[in-house]
C-alpha cells in the first residue's frame, strides 16, 4: 500500500483482526442462543448449521490447545474465554497504535 508507514499499516491489520475476531464471537453467541431456543431440533435449523460451520472450527482448535483434563462440555466456554482475551488484546493494541499515531510529529 503506497503512502502507508509501519504504524498505519499495523493499525489497519489490528482493525482487520479485531473485526474477524468479533465476527467469530458473534457467531458463537448466535449459535449459543439458537442452542437454547431451538432445543433438540437445532440440528435441522439451517441458521444453526451455518453458525456451526464457524463454531465447530473454533471449538476444535480450542480443544487442541486445551489440556485434556478440561471436559468436552466446557470447551465452548474456554473458546469464548480465548476469543474475549484476544479481543481485549486487540483493543489494547489499537489504543496503543492510535495514541502512537496521534503524537507522531509532522502529521
Amino acid at each position: 500500500m503506497p503512502g502507508l508507514d509501519a504504524p498505519e499499516l499495523a493499525l489497519k491489520v489490528v482493525v482487520l483482526l479485531k473485526g474477524l475476531n468479533e465476527l467469530v464471537m458473534l457467531t458463537l453467541i448466535g449459535q449459543a442462543a439458537l442452542w437454547l431456543l431451538a432445543g433438540r431440533s437445532r440440528h435441522t435449523n439451517p441458521v444453526y448449521g451455518a453458525f456451526n460451520i464457524v463454531g465447530a472450527r473454533v471449538i476444535r482448535m480450542c480443544r487442541r490447545i486445551t489440556p485434556s483434563l478440561v471436559s468436552d462440555r466446557r470447551i465452548p466456554l474456554v473458546a469464548a474465554f480465548w476469543l474475549l482475551l484476544i479481543e481485549l488484546l486487540l483493543i489494547a493494541a489499537k489504543i496503543y497504535l492510535v495514541f502512537g499515531l496521534a503524537v507522531t510529529p509532522g502529521t
